[in-house]
């Protein structure tokens, strides 16, 4: 009887020993979370401070969206679309606050094992911050105050935690529990206030959003063709003929957006050129420019999808600029640069021949948004953005497709992106259950440089049915369309397939946007009652 109690009595006591050291272990892991979110708030302030370009967070992401494959970058826009940028944010968080909090059980287990692994992520840090494009040597303050600061301060939360020691039963009733917890509270009001003014920081070091808001753009000395009557068709759902500057999209790799002041902004031509050029904002600023409406695209539109838009750009025609710096005879490709390092490979007939490729300032009417590329970036007709579309642009450097590559070559896609016709239904949304009876379907199609001659829709495989096409506004933009088709009840499948101006109809094979674009006729389910 007596083995039985004392058997019972210590079982009891080691599940009594385990709670408690999982409670320890928890105030562990969440003094590591609570040191290094201290630091990491730290950090980003000295950064907004002294490097507003670039943060041991941006510095980070920037790293990743370099070395992530081709394919994972896919995914993510695919499943996150615009929001990829935020979603790879909270990612970063989250990988941060584990390692902080594995660190922290390793601080109190074994003494320099949790500042060790603290350190190791400091240098990732530090190293991902110097190999940004806009890196200075005061960008490196920044991690080393953010690792420092962590590893301080989960050296002191390991001492009030030890001296606190709640596996003691009474722990409860020592102050050794309430300095801990002050300490606890202490960081994290030290979050809340450091993130808070770290937010006015930037906003308020973010003086060239009061410029751009204030700027006054030139006036066309080539304005844009007005829009022809009936190029918006009037149906119900269906997008806006010229997109609007808020629900544009945006797909880039900078993880915050650049601010560049146009005082200090340069535009540069190099390369195999008769003269290397340098213009600044003003004189751009002074240069004949022409307003375009002009659709543009991402490559990793799918099928059916929103990355793509249609605005009116303001802008100097890039070949007038090309033509002053004299392109020496062998170029045959210009290489463009982001402020934040990215690159794109612009074929340079499509920069010197009559399309309105452009050095654009302004977009529907305002300055260009400072997350479509304020002050300058390229607009480029018939190109998919990653060989044409470069946002804060601060260089333009002559060259071959043999002698250089651009950003996403190396990645797998290819060097030349002409847009792909394509087509889309809009109107109704998949999977919608309508009315039998007339359905009336309405959608967009687009052959950037080409134009669309005709738009055709099919129900469940059968004949081709021709639509109304509008009116376009011009070659460069996407055509608006609709078709109403008598539909019986039950499931079907709707498609539709545009052919442009020469003839060419739209490719019907199935492909993924890598390398160079996707194909493939936009397929829709409807229910009809």
């Amino acid at each position: 009887m007596t083995r039985m109690a004392n058997g019972t009595s210590n079982g009891v006591s080691n599940r009594l020993t385990s709670r408690m050291m999982n409670r320890t272990t928890g105030w562990a892991a969440t003094a590591g979370v609570a040191a290094t979110a201290t630091g990491t708030v730290a950090g980003e302030l000295v950064a907004g401070l002294f490097s507003p370009s670039v943060s041991p967070v941006t510095g980070v992401g920037g790293a990743i969206i370099d070395l992530v494959p081709p394919w994972l970058k896919d995914w993510a826009i695919a499943a996150f679309g615009t929001a990829d940028k935020i979603a790879l944010v909270v990612g970063i968080g989250l990988v941060i606050a584990v390692l902080a909090a594995v660190a922290g059980i390793l601080e109190y287990r074994r003494a320099a094992a949790g500042m060790t692994l603290m350190a190791v992520a400091g240098i990732v840090g530090l190293t991902a911050v110097l190999t940004r494009a806009q890196s200075s040597y005061a960008a490196a303050l920044a991690p080393i105050v953010a690792v420092g600061l962590s590893m301080l301060l989960l050296r002191l939360f390991m001492r009030r935690l030890g001296e606190w020691n709640p596996d003691n039963p009474d722990a409860a009733k020592l102050p050794a529990r309430r300095g801990f917890l002050r300490l606890m509270a202490g960081s994290a009001l030290a979050v809340g206030v450091g993130g808070a003014i770290t937010a006015l920081v930037r906003r308020g070091a973010s003086a060239v959003a009061a410029y751009r808001d204030n700027l006054a753009l030139p006036r066309p000395e080539s304005p844009a063709t007005p829009i022809p009557d009936g190029a918006d068709v009037d149906v119900d759902g269906m997008p806006d003929l010229v997109t609007s500057n808020r629900d544009f999209y945006r797909i880039d790799t900078a993880l915050t957006v650049p601010a560049l002041d146009p005082a200090d902004w340069k535009l540069k031509v190099t390369g195999l050129v008769d003269r290397e050029i340098e213009i600044d904002f003003d004189t751009l600023l002074s240069r004949p420019m022409i307003e375009r409406h002009i659709t543009i695209a991402c490559v990793s539109n799918e099928v059916g999808g929103d990355l793509i838009g249609s605005a009116l750009w303001l802008g100097w025609p890039v070949r007038e600029l090309l033509a002053m710096a004299g392109p020496q005879a062998g170029a045959d490709m210009v290489l463009s640069t982001s402020s934040d390092g990215w690159t794109a490979s612009t074929p340079l007939e499509a920069l010197t021949d009559e399309r309105d490729a452009i050095l654009a300032v302004g977009m529907n009417g305002e300055a260009l948004p400072l997350e479509h590329g304020f002050p300058v970036r390229l607009v480029v007709p018939g190109l998919y953005g990653f060989v044409s579309a470069t946002k804060w642009l601060t260089a333009l450097k002559v060259t071959r497709f043999a002698d250089d590559t651009a950003y996403w070559t190396p990645r797998g896609w290819s060097e030349r992106g002409p847009i792909k016709t394509q087509s889309r239904i809009d109107v109704p949304r998949p999977g919608r259950t309508v009315p039998a009876g007339r359905v009336q379907f309405g959608g967009v199609a687009w052959a950037q440089h080409t134009g669309i001659r005709r738009v055709e829709l099919r129900v469940d495989r059968g004949p081709w049915q021709e639509a109304d096409l509008a009116p376009g506004i011009s070659v460069d933009t996407w055509y608006q369309w609709q078709l109403g088709l008598d539909l019986s009840p039950g499931e079907h499948e709707i498609q539709v397939r545009a052919t442009d101006s020469s003839g060419t109809a739209q490719d019907e094979t199935r492909r993924p946007v890598a390398p160079d674009g996707a194909t493939g006729f936009h397929t829709i389910s409807v229910r009809v009652n």
